[in-house]
């Protein structure tokens, strides 16, 4: 027999973690109401201000609606109003504070007033992405009124810069969306919010007892929590009046019911047949066309949490069919949790690490403004305003941000020069402006697509508003900014590397004992069990995304935060099994031997694993105790 034959197949080496990171982009189908809306807020405002004769203010109202752009992202109306506005707010005051202390005090008093906002919006960023996004523009913001010299006062160009964001909000709320289902568009993001829960679960149904079962299960923590944050942002009215309000409200806590019994059928580990999804896979159509959801399925009762799910269908039915309000089973948060945040461990270390590049950079701007090599140019804005975004960890891994923001700085340059060549002043400027917030929306798939946007749309501006093309400059200061923001991101700080993780996963930790103890109480509130679940799947993904971050960094900041991703893991693991305890307990009222073995594994291996990763003692601890 001859022998048989072999092809060699040769696998191309995988990429490093901070490489792949830079090279992978988001996708989606276009926004294409957010494209409106970037189209009619930077240029069309841009445009006005020069009829009027007055330019710089456009300038101003048109970079405050090119950062709320950054922020419009897909959601629900309500939500859009926090996220763009508190922003705004935030970069106001930076505007008003950059003006003033530019024009009053010297270039030290001023670089340690630059440097102390940077502690102060580092601090805040910890809290969330809207008090992220709070930071971004206060800093922005005051590196612009600093360093963009304009006849105007600061309160002008506060307001200026208000009215630009408030302008892009005002777009954002009035505009219909193509094809908004039921008739009535100011609920199109809450509904689909809510509609994609009920596919969430069905999805959760369909892989019971299969590998993607993990997976399903964390999508369906994904849209919870993003129906919630669509519910829970401020009325649409003075009053919960709504009939459609009150009916989304209701569908939404009618799915927590389904949830909580999708979880318990996924952690068992046994299929299901296809039935069992028949009635969460009818529910998303009605919560899109504001109807009922129609015959459900026959019920299948041979397992408690099989009568769970039935149990939890009938309820939802009601809600479709009747729609009341129902409270969003969410804990507030008050200042003294939001401070705790923003000077714990995690936002310390954020904190030191604005403050010390931001500082840096407006020190390093002005000297190099100031000396020969830039004459007596005053606008050194971009220097530090490249360092905030470079610095922000919530935008991707450090190498990620650092080589994205120079590529896409490099093609915005190069890309305006070419248009400042052949376009015509103004006109042509401020046609570029608008088409740059149309395609704004489309370029934060990927952060080197959307520098290079806003790198045209920034230049674009400052020329309109007097600046000489500069583009040469403006890449030489990346540059700097991006060899700066590297140096000061491997620094060693006070305390532990990696607090931000350490202290969202510490958060996840007591979460998940705070739900479990609530079960294992054996306690009849079932709103404040939802409550606490809710917590404890959202501190959990909010902590695996710190932890997905860090992994993408350089190995030696990487290093810093290993095995926090196998303590999130069995943290999971653990919620997955206190919610089937929870379901088996509602109906046998008292735990079975397999999972109260699971859960005693569970909280061992916790209390192996909590020295390596530096979790409090206290979290696991008292776990263990129960």
């Amino acid at each position: 027999m001859s022998p048989r034959s072999t092809v060699a197949v040769r696998t191309l080496p995988a990429l490093p973690p901070w490489l792949a990171h830079a090279l992978r982009a988001q996708r989606g189908p276009v926004p294409w109401s957010a494209v409106v809306r970037g189209a009619l807020a930077a240029g069309p405002l841009l445009l006005i201000a020069v009829i009027a004769g007055r330019t710089s203010l456009g300038v101003v109202a048109a970079i405050a609606a090119m950062l709320a752009g950054i922020n419009d992202r897909p959601g629900s109306r309500r939500t859009a109003v926090r996220r763009l506005g508190a922003p705004a707010v935030a970069g106001a005051a930076g505007v008003l504070v950059g003006t003033y202390a530019g024009d009053h005090v010297g270039a030290v008093a001023l670089t340690l007033v630059l440097t102390a906002l940077g502690l102060l919006a580092g601090g805040m960023s910890a809290i969330g992405p809207v008090a992220s996004g709070g930071g971004t523009q206060l800093l922005v913001a005051a590196a612009i009124g600093a360093g963009m010299p304009l006849p105007d006062s600061g309160w002008a160009r506060a307001l200026a810069f208000l009215a630009g964001a408030g302008w892009l909000i005002v777009l954002r709320l009035a505009l219909p969306t193509p094809g908004a289902p039921a008739g009535d568009f100011r609920f199109d993001g809450e509904r689909a919010a809510v509609a994609a829960v009920y596919e969430a679960v069905a999805a959760l149904l369909d892989a019971a007892g299969t590998e993607h079962a993990t997976a399903r299960r964390a999508a369906l923590t994904a849209a919870l929590d993003q129906a919630q944050d669509a519910l829970a942002g401020p009325r649409l009215r003075r009053y919960a009046s709504s009939a459609a309000e009150r009916r989304l409200h209701a569908q939404y806590a009618a799915a927590l019911p389904l949830a909580e019994a999708a979880t318990a059928l996924a952690w068992a580990g046994e299929p299901l047949t296809g039935r069992a999804a028949e009635g969460p896979r009818a529910s998303p159509a009605a919560v899109r066309e504001s109807a009922a959801t129609g015959p459900l399925p026959a019920p299948a009762r041979s397992a408690p949490a099989l009568r769970a799910l039935d149990d939890a269908l009938l309820q939802a039915a009601h809600a479709f069919d009747r729609g009341g309000g129902s409270d969003l089973h969410t804990r507030r948060r008050g200042a003294r949790d939001l401070l705790r945040t923003a000077f714990g461990a995690g936002g310390r270390e954020y904190g030191l690490r604005v403050a010390l590049c931001f500082g840096a950079s407006a020190a390093i701007a002005q000297a190099l403004h100031h000396s020969h090599w830039y004459g007596q140019h005053t606008h050194w804005y971009w220097l530090p305003a490249t360092a905030v975004f470079l610095v922000k960890p919530d935008l991707g891994p450090l190498v990620s941000r650092v080589l994205c923001r120079a590529a896409g700085t490099v093609l915005g340059a190069l890309l305006f020069a070419g248009f400042a060549a052949v376009l015509p002043d103004p006109q042509g400027l401020v046609a570029l402006v608008a088409v740059c917030g149309a395609l704004i929306p489309v370029s934060t798939r990927h952060f080197a697509a959307q520098t290079a946007v806003v790198t045209v749309l920034v230049l674009s501006l400052v020329m309109v508003g007097g600046e000489p093309q500069a583009s040469v400059g403006r890449i030489g200061e990346t540059l700097l900014a991006c060899a700066l923001v590297l140096v000061v991101g491997h620094l060693p700080m006070p305390g532990e590397r990696g607090g931000h993780v350490r202290a969202r996963l510490a958060s996840a930790a007591g979460a998940a004992h705070a739900y479990l103890v609530h079960v294992l109480d054996g306690s009849d509130d079932r709103a404040a069990r939802w409550t606490l679940r809710r917590e404890a799947y959202r501190a959990l993904s909010e902590a695996r995304a710190a932890i997905a971050l860090s992994a993408a960094e350089l190995p030696a900041l990487a290093r810093h935060t290993e095995g926090t991703d196998e303590v999130a893991a069995l943290l999971e693991r653990l919620v997955d099994t206190t919610t089937a305890a929870a379901v088996h307990l509602d109906d046998t009222g008292r735990l079975d031997r397999r999972h109260s073995d699971r859960l005693t594994e569970l909280l061992g291996e916790l209390a192996a694993h909590r020295e390596r990763v530096g979790l409090p003692t206290g979290v696991t601890g008292h776990a263990v105790a129960v």
